[in-house]
């Protein structure tokens, strides 16, 4: 009767620390990845970031494609561009921005088919002082662009709502923040500001104080809009813009390469 326990008792034990064993070693390789992990972590973050190789092949094709695109909209297309090395730009006319972003939207060579993004650019000694940005994605091409136009305070843009819906709110805040109007939008109104707000915050000659402050009227028992004092002297803004401390910076800055197809607006 010894001999059975004995035998038993001497596996429990064999198989513990079997299982000892096999912890020990899946826990040392979790270290070992861990460790291997975390070096390649460190040895990454030190890295400095730098631009990737420009391909020339690439560039071929970018500059190829601005020139077809040239060529099949000669009466809107004024000029095309590669800015940073190899970022495609279109420049176009205003009134050729639903002919020009509808063929590229829908040709088969382009099938910019996603609205990345629509922005503003303020400019104020230019004679058209607003420029309106439209960023495209092809997903079948794997392949951005940039179409550029302009405006002045008073010319409105044509809406391209009815080419890419996702337009509704990007002109909505170029509406409510550069104040440029968009003909045929569904509903063209303010998206970040107040209703009732003055003024249009991201041109550069709006003051950096506002024209109103809001505050609660404990009397009226309701928010009210009272013109800016400035009760600090600090807050007269006399000086110079932050940006006209920088030289460089009014100066045009060319792009790494240029396609002329027509002669270049007057800005």
């Amino acid at each position: 009767m010894v001999f059975p326990i004995v035998r038993r008792c001497l596996q429990s034990l064999n198989n513990a620390f079997l299982h000892q064993n096999l912890h020990n070693i899946s826990s040392l390789s979790v270290i070992k990845r861990y460790e291997s992990t975390n070096a390649t972590v460190k040895n990454t973050e030190i890295q400095s970031t730098i631009r990737r190789n420009i391909d020339p092949a690439i560039r071929a094709r970018l500059i190829d494609f601005g020139k077809y695109v040239a060529e099949c909209i000669p009466k809107y297309v004024q000029y095309v561009q590669l800015t940073a090395g190899d970022e495609l730009e279109i420049l176009i006319a205003p009134t050729g921005i639903l002919t020009v972003l509808s063929f590229l939207k829908y040709h088969h060579n382009a099938q910019f088919v996603s609205l990345a993004d629509i922005c503003g650019v303020d400019v104020p000694n230019r004679k058209y002082r607003f420029e309106v940005v439209y960023n495209l994605l092809s997903l079948r091409f794997n392949t951005r662009i940039r179409v550029k136009t302009y405006t002045d305070e008073l010319t409105p843009l044509d809406s391209v709502y009815d080419i890419f819906e996702g337009a509704n709110w990007y002109e909505r805040e170029i509406y409510d923040m550069f104040g440029v109007f968009f003909i045929n939008h569904p509903d063209l109104r303010r998206i970040l500001t107040d209703y009732g707000f003055e003024g249009f915050p991201l041109r550069k000659d709006f003051p950096l104080s506002g024209y109103v402050e809001v505050r609660w009227d404990h009397e009226k028992n309701r928010i009210v809009y009272e013109p800016v004092e400035l009760t600090q002297e600090f807050r007269r803004f006399d000086l110079s813009a932050p940006w006209e401390q920088f030289p460089n910076f009014r100066k045009e800055n060319p792009p790494s390469e240029k396609i002329s197809l027509t002669e270049k607006i007057d800005k």
